[in-house]
């Protein structure tokens, strides 16, 4: 064993131990889609006076975080996204109603001083609330308190009413006219609901401001006090969401313009101790920076969350167990270690999603099952071309073939791992909630296998290759000797680009086919992208599609779509629905179906469902733009124009296949379209490393002779990758459910779409760009501008050849 294995084979169990101990001391974090519960997405808005920017927008999430604490959910999470978004996940929480309701308080709160009744008052008027304000006291509404003795002059009436003036019903009905805020909710310090059983007031209120709203506080109540008792003036209205919660009169030991001198208030009246703390958390809670506003509502049944953990391991399993049994094939002896190696990349990845707190989130999850089935490109890679040397030099030893495949393979293993992680990032940085966690677990995933496939099983393969049993028997190895469909298409070497333009005709044919889809039968695109509400059900007696919708129809909601979803559960999507709208909804369905449980609910807002579009374009066209930017620096720009239009090629035939289909477009399935643009390109990139690297040896023969070559010695790798994924998504297409169908076959239409253009369309494509290009060939390897021809070759020698001939 050579020092460098044995350093490979420490490092391995290393971090093969360290992986184990986090798997079994660390649970992973679940997202609510696999967890349940209700997710909410707000959008700070701004005011005439204060704009919705990170500060404020900070400032609201903490008022939100105490409001939110009142419900006693169970570890409730917030956080800011953005600028001006707060992301509110409540696990556990499958009705959102009351949840929506403390939230969406939207409005600031805000201090009035009374003008006097409002506009159209009733004749019988009910006596107003007292609530007594003293120096060391706070408002809040006094429901039950009897009116203020009247012992100062009727108060004057205004003769001229402004019509325009805020109006609103005081706690017991009476309209009272309200005038400009004087002191927003920022100024509140806090609120506390407290019992005095020495001064007998009983449960009172105490409002504490800060330095510079007491002074505000003060003049209100100044000014207030000028007025006598009894009178509406002498009240201080408190006001939430436009509805009055405190209106106290101000104390008549207060005096005219002194108002309360220490900024403190506090509310007496005949409060129980429920109403004292409900009226403290609506003043210190409501107190919000800026108004908010839901863009987005998403609520996932438990049993949807645990059946999707069920699938997605049932399909990692069976599709993990049949990749391992094909490589195993393919390769023999170097598969099963390659197998081996694939197990200890499941381990690590999930052990770095732990040990970093990623949130595993549903695509999150399908991402983590379908990087097992990627996993093993690297070594298919490395396996192939260590085929090749020991066909060329039939006589070298086992080691010295596998450590040449090994430095051969890494500018294909590199070009086409960078390429997904360029993919993954822009799910992370360009993605939407979930799809963030797909992005994460798809980058984490690229690392694990690079690491799983370059250190993991060569230490493992590099051991084995040292046997001399191993080594003697070419057969068990399973690199010994060249595979079947190599050694098939050396024997009929099909002439695949004597008439290239063929090959670009049936292309576009294929995208005039897409395109028609897209045309004629639409691109459904989801409630994700056009705003809205779906929302899945599932019932306890079968309902048809027809009595479901005449159900709902009757119970007001005409316009909403009724279709079926799962093992019999019905999904409806409508326009416009607030929570209530959403109970009569499944109140409606009930009566047809018995016990009605919601699995799943979408609101998205229409601000947001353009914004989500738009991104979603911006994204496709970044990840083009920087696709191509890529191939541009690492390879001609005639194969990276080429790569990009193959890529283009998949896209279209992929979203065309989806319209044709009638399957809905949503943000997973962006996730999966850009998964599909890093497979594309990472198909062209080692069809292209291999031209490259065949013409700058060859540089006097013809392009389309060299393509040839390349694209038959890079068949067998295509094909053996491409059959790993594909026995993933098989697994999660036919045991994923409806959560992850959808994205599953976007997936293999999407690896049998990019197998076929990475040789029929990118390769044509490039020879017919060469053809008008002036660029000489690409030098031949080891030979770049300015390398000596003996370092050339002694770069080139193999680093196990002492350089001795008989």
């Amino acid at each position: 064993m050579t020092r460098a294995t044995a350093v490979r084979a420490v490092l391995a169990v290393a971090v093969l131990l360290a992986s184990v101990f986090i798997t079994l001391t660390m649970s992973p974090r679940l997202g609510l889609d696999l967890q349940g519960g209700t997710r909410i997405v707000l959008q700070a808005r701004d005011t005439a006076t204060v704009e919705a920017d990170r500060e404020t927008t900070d400032r609201t999430l903490e008022v939100l975080r105490q409001r939110i604490d009142s419900l006693g959910v169970s570890e409730p999470t917030l956080t800011r996204s953005g600028e001006d978004r707060i992301i509110v996940e409540l696990p556990d929480v499958q009705d959102p109603r009351q949840a929506a309701e403390v939230i969406g308080r939207t409005a600031q709160l805000t201090f009035h001083a009374v003008e006097g009744e409002g506009a159209d008052q009733p004749e019988e008027k009910t006596p107003a609330p007292e609530s007594t304000a003293d120096p060391e006291s706070t408002a809040d509404p006094a429901p039950d308190t009897d009116p203020a003795p009247d012992t100062d002059p009727a108060p004057d009436t205004d003769p001229d009413p402004d019509p325009d003036r805020l109006t609103l019903p005081d706690e017991q009905g009476r309209l009272l006219a309200l005038g400009e805020p004087r002191l927003s909710g920022a100024g509140v310090e806090d609120a506390t609901a407290a019992f005095d059983p020495q001064g007998g007031a009983g449960w009172t209120v105490s409002l504490e401001f800060r330095k510079g709203a007491g002074q505000d506080w003060k003049k209100l109540t100044g000014e207030a006090a000028c007025h006598p008792a009894g009178d509406d003036r002498r009240r201080v209205a408190i006001v939430l969401d436009e509805k009055v919660i405190s209106s106290p009169q101000v104390d008549p030991s207060v005096g005219c313009r002194a108002g309360l001198p220490s900024g403190a208030t506090q509310i007496t009246g005949s409060f129980s101790a429920d109403e004292a703390r409900d009226l403290a958390l609506l003043i210190k809670g409501g107190a919000l920076p800026v108004p908010v506003e839901i863009v987005e509502q998403r609520t996932v049944g438990p049993t949807l969350g645990a059946a999707a953990i069920d699938a997605s391991a049932q399909a990692a399993l069976i599709g993990a167990a049949a990749t391992a049994l094909f490589i195993t094939v393919v390769y023999r002896l170097f598969g099963a270690l390659a197998a081996v190696a694939l197990g200890a990349y499941g381990l690590i990845s999930y052990a770095a999603l732990v040990a970093l707190g990623v949130t595993l989130t549903l695509p999150g999850l399908a991402g983590f099952v379908l990087a097992i089935g990627m996993a093993v490109d690297a070594n298919v890679l490395v396996f192939e071309r260590a085929r090749e040397e020991c066909a060329d030099r039939p006589t070298r030893s086992l080691r010295s073939a596998l450590t040449t495949g090994f430095r051969k393979a890494w500018s294909a293993v590199a070009d086409s791992n960078a390429t997904t992680l360029i993919a993954a990032g822009l799910l992370f940085f360009l993605g939407s909630g979930p799809v963030k966690g797909f992005g994460v677990t798809l980058a984490i995933g690229v690392v694990a296998s690079m690491f799983s496939a370059l250190v993991i099983a060569r230490a493992l393969t590099e051991i084995a290759a040292n046997s001399r049993f191993v080594s003697d028997y070419r057969g068990v190895n399973g690199i010994g000797r060249p595979g079947a469909v190599r050694t098939w298409l050396v024997r009929k070497d099909p002439k695949l680009f004597r008439r290239s333009a063929r090959w670009l005709v049936v292309s576009a044919a294929l995208v005039v086919v897409a395109v028609a889809g897209i045309v004629v039968r639409g691109v459904d695109l989801g409630v994700e992208f056009t705003g809205g509400r779906l929302v899945e059900y599932s019932t306890s007696r079968p309902v048809d599609v027809e009595s479901a919708r005449d159900s709902i129809a009757a119970a007001g909601f005409g316009d909403a779509e009724v279709t079926t979803a799962g093992d019999g559960d019905l999904s409806v999507r409508t326009g416009k629905l607030d929570n209530d709208g959403e109970h009569a909804l499944r109140a409606a369905l009930a009566e047809e179906g018995g016990e009605t449980t919601k699995v799943r609910d979408e609101l998205i807002g229409p601000s947001l469902g353009d914004e989500l579009r738009r991104n979603a374009l911006i994204a496709l066209g970044v990840a083009v733009a920087v696709q191509l930017a890529y191939l541009a620096v690492r390879f001609r720009w005639t194969f990276a124009v080429a790569s990009v239009v193959a890529m283009v090629h998949d896209v279209i035939l992929v979203v065309g296949a989806f319209a044709w289909l009638g399957r809905p477009v949503d943000g997973i399935f962006l996730a999966a379209l850009l998964t599909v643009i890093g497979y594309s390109v990472n198909d062209s990139v080692v069809v292209f490393d291999r031209v490259r690297e065949l013409w700058g040896a060859n540089r006097r023969t013809p392009l389309d002779t060299i393509a040839r070559r390349a694209v038959l010695q890079t068949v067998p790798r295509t094909v053996n990758t491409g059959m790993g994924a594909l026995f993933i998504l098989a697994a999660l297409a036919v045991l994923g459910g409806d959560s992850l169908a959808d994205f599953a076959l976007a997936l293999l239409i999407g690896i049998v779409v990019g197998t076929w253009s990475s040789v029929f369309t990118a390769v044509p494509g490039a020879l017919a760009l060469e053809r008008s290009a002036k660029a000489p060939p690409p030098p031949a390897p080891g030979k770049g501008k300015g390398t000596p021809r003996g370092k050339a070759r002694a770069a080139r020698r193999d680093p196990l050849d002492n350089g001795a001939r008989v």
